[in-house]
């Protein structure tokens, strides 16, 4: 497995290097570079497996690197800012990790990497890089509220919805957050035991369902705790799916 060190500070470089050659012995680092242009230059003639790449380099953004050459490689963005955590999750991004470095976080981040890519030893093409990065589940969602950034566990989210063309994650303590994703894209990477696309605009989790009734033509109509601001029906033709899932039958 070949990987890229992308920091332009020295002693973070070597802290880098150091716990991956702790934490991953069969790991081969092929290059460390130091600037955008540096990097780009290097993803034009080489690929690696894995980029750790920080995002304040000595000539300006690695987000600079991203319009200048196609990265299909994962990438462990690293920082000792946050502000730039949204952007970072919407690239190849497989974890962000802040400086300085913890290395439990490190091996987290590495653990998660090798989950996704575990079954897919061939080079990852552009192509077909969203399609597996789709199969991790995700575990948690990053928030902006204001100046501060937090996370949300996936498990502590009772269903997601949308309202004129605007996602919303509703939690059990009955707050509500804008998200970035569309309903689409969650059905696609949230637990299949957990969650269901209920209806075309509300994703449920099963712990959240606090009453099913029969209704008209021969829909279902659902209701959650906390309550979903809108009627939540079950299609006629999504039943019997919805029946086999909360009987814990998924396909």
């Amino acid at each position: 497995m070949k990987y890229l060190i992308v920091e332009d500070e020295r002693f973070a470089s070597q802290e880098l290097k150091r716990m991956m050659t702790n934490l991953r012995t069969g790991y081969q680092l092929e290059k460390q570079t130091k600037t955008v242009i540096e990097t780009i230059d290097f993803l034009k003639a080489s690929s690696v497996d894995l980029i750790l790449m920080d995002i304040r380099l000595a000539d300006g953004s690695c987000f600079e690197v991203f319009n200048h050459v196609e990265v299909s490689t994962p990438v462990i963005f690293t920082t000792a800012y946050d502000e730039h955590a949204i952007k970072a999750f919407k690239l190849n991004s497989i974890d962000y990790l802040l400086k300085p470095f913890d290395e439990k976080e490190l091996e987290a981040a590495l653990n998660k990497f090798e989950n996704i890519f575990h079954n897919h030893a061939s080079k990852i093409g552009p192509k077909n890089f969203e399609q597996i990065l789709s199969l991790k589940e995700k575990n948690r969602f990053l928030i902006s509220k204001g100046e501060n950034y937090h996370y949300i566990e996936t498990t502590n989210i009772g269903h997601f919805y949308s309202e004129d063309g605007v996602v919303f994650l509703h939690t059990f303590n009955d707050k509500r957050y804008i998200i970035n994703y569309t309903l689409d894209q969650l059905e696609q990477q949230l637990d299949s035991r957990l969650f269901f696309r209920v209806s075309r605009n509300c994703i449920g989790n099963v712990k959240a369902i606090e009453n099913v009734t029969k209704h008209f033509n021969s829909r279902l109509k659902l209701s959650f705790s906390p309550p979903c601001p809108h009627e939540v029906l079950v299609s006629r033709v999504r039943v019997p799916d919805f029946l086999k899932w909360m009987d814990g039958i998924v396909d």
